[in-house]
């Protein structure tokens, strides 16, 4: 009896041998793909991913010489390309330093909440002022434009490494011309590239806040598809637009303005009140800084951040 059991567990270890085998090859192969998974990609590698989807395949494209190392659009006779002001978080030092510490000091301002994408000229500075929807007037031409710049600064901000998040914002014919599933096509481009859609944030225009079931209607949809929303105000009393029906996760106010019309504080308060992080954003120079910190504000961006920081970054 014993004979035959060890001759039958003989006859059973190599097909249990290639069993454990097989088993241990696809634990092996399970563990790479998780580790190769977590390699983040770089601008090379989106621009490669883009390739599959025919309209960004057709436009996006690697910079030639001193722009060798970032991802460019070109689009009717344009060569667009990517800046990135960033939004700063002043609470993190209290700013213990002050601006008269010069340019190198940039990191006094705080952490950086994350980064406002601009579309620029190639050929221009990067932030001169420069709206390539002005050129546009077919609408249909006007929302492949805008999925072209969002996915142009995706791939140059996730592509570098950046931290934080990435603020982009959404062209308001486009909300009106998309009908419904606002967000549904670009979170499945950044599915597709291997990106996550929490860490963009959709920025709304204040035409679009203005309206209470509108604003509702399009931070739902976002949010469903994984996407971050803020809404801008073009006054303070837009705020009131902003409820639990419409539960923005970012609001963004002008600083000059905010200051001309004393309305800092009240709008700290309620923003407070709502829980939604507030940004003063266009600040220009370092007396509308000063002014801003006696209100408790937390938030801010504008042209004398991006001035130092672009400093440091030279």
């Amino acid at each position: 009896m014993s004979i035959l059991f060890m001759t039958a567990l003989c006859g059973l270890l190599p097909s249990m041998d290639a069993a454990i085998e097989s088993r241990r090859r696809a634990t092996a192969h399970l563990s790479c793909s998780f580790f190769y998974s977590m390699i983040p990609p770089t601008i090379p590698d989106l621009i490669k991913r883009s390739a599959g989807h025919p309209f960004l395949g057709e436009h996006l494209t690697m910079g030639q010489g001193e722009h060798g190392d970032i991802a460019l659009a070109r689009f009717r006779d344009l060569e667009l390309a990517s800046s990135y002001e960033p939004i700063f978080d002043i609470s993190v030092h209290a700013l213990a330093q002050s601006l008269s510490s010069g340019a190198e000091g940039v990191d006094r301002f705080g952490d950086e909440l994350g980064f406002q994408a601009v579309t620029h000229r190639l050929d221009s500075a990067p932030f001169d002022v420069f709206d390539p929807f002005d050129r546009i007037g077919d609408d249909q031409e006007l929302v492949a434009l805008d999925r072209m710049s969002r996915a142009l600064h995706a791939i140059n901000f996730f592509g570098a490494q950046r931290h934080g998040l990435l603020f982009l914002r959404v062209h308001e014919r486009l909300l009106k011309s998309v009908k419904y599933d606002h967000g549904r096509h670009f979170s499945t481009v950044l599915v597709s590239f291997g990106l996550n859609p929490s860490r963009v944030v959709i920025e709304l225009p204040a035409a679009a806040v203005a309206h209470k079931t509108f604003l509702g209607y399009l931070t739902r949809s976002y949010q469903h598809y994984g996407f971050k929303v803020a809404g801008n105000l073009s006054n303070a009393g837009q705020i009131l637009s902003v409820s639990e029906a419409a539960r923005l996760d970012f609001i963004k106010m002008d600083a000059a303005i905010a200051l001309r019309d004393a309305t800092v504080k009240p709008l700290v308060g309620y923003a407070s009140r709502l829980k939604i992080p507030l940004i003063f954003n266009r600040v220009m120079d370092e007396a509308q800084f000063l002014a801003l910190q006696q209100y408790d504000v937390r938030f801010v961006q504008g042209p004398l951040f991006t001035a130092h920081y672009h400093d440091r970054a030279v």
